[in-house]
């Protein structure tokens, strides 16, 4: 099983994200493909007077910004990537964490900063795994837009980091699951500013480290974060790579960066 999450900024290229697209389509056996959306739903909100708040790069969702992301997220790019896949013969079927209670959360708790309508798994004993099973082994490919419900009637506004790791734990005691986080850089960077600096290969010590010395920073933090914390639960391999690097999974050759515990 692989388990794919694709950032804004390919969503945000056409062309990036239709050859992305091109090669999800062609990897081999069931997978599963998260996307985010952000920098689009900022653009789109613009348009109808919502200007986006945001505190430390996360998104304040009030009500507003709730109707926005939702009809973004999970209508407008959700649908496209869908309608993309099945001109590509990739039988996708687009979601969000509320249909067939897939992924219940909760509303983020008020502690410093009050986030509004943003959701937090309880982890991954809370997914439906039974009809996420029944919609794969359907032989569909779940498109999960980052959205979740408080069980309660509310959508929440959800990061895509995290359902993909949360759906990767979920999905681990059934399959042998490879998480593959796509965005814009060629992997994890030991130099942020040198594209060409790519780190082949992060345990979980090495990380630490990493931390420690600011190298891994700002918005790497958190993926990683839920990288390291998938592979304790039973995730087999996470990869961190440049969309345009996910065939090199076919060959065995990984571009981008691996992690591993030990």
């Amino acid at each position: 099983m692989i388990i794919v999450k694709i950032g804004g900024n390919i969503l945000d290229s056409p062309e990036r994200l239709q050859a992305f697209l091109a090669d999800f389509a062609q990897l081999p056996g069931p997978k599963l493909l998260v996307h985010g959306g952000g920098k689009i739903a900022s653009a789109f909100g613009q348009r109808l007077g919502i200007e986006p708040k945001m505190v430390e790069g996360r998104r304040i969702t009030d009500a507003e910004t709730l109707e926005l992301v939702t009809m973004v997220y999970g209508g407008l790019v959700n649908k496209q990537v869908v309608a993309r896949l099945q001109a590509l013969y990739c039988n996708a079927i687009g979601l969000t964490g509320a249909d067939a209670n897939i992924i219940p959360a909760h509303k983020r708790p008020v502690r410093t900063i009050d986030y509004g309508f943003a959701g937090d798994v309880a982890g991954p004993d809370s997914i439906n795994v039974a009809a996420l099973e029944t919609i794969i082994e359907a032989g569909l490919t779940p498109v999960f837009a980052p959205l979740t419900h408080d069980t309660q009637g509310s959508m929440l506004n959800t990061n895509a980091d995290t359902i993909a790791s949360v759906l990767a734990t979920a999905l681990a005691p059934k399959y042998k699951v490879q998480l593959v986080y796509c965005f814009e850089k060629k992997g994890v960077l030991q130099d942020s500013e040198n594209d060409a600096s790519v780190i082949p290969h992060i345990n979980a010590s090495k990380y630490k480290t990493l931390k420690a010395e600011g190298v891994v920073h700002a918005g790497m933090v958190p993926k990683l974060d839920n990288a390291f914390a998938a592979m304790q639960q039973g995730v087999a391999q996470v990869l961190i790579c440049e969309a345009e690097a996910l065939t090199s999974i076919n060959t065995g050759h990984y571009s981008g960066t691996t992690l591993s515990m030990n």
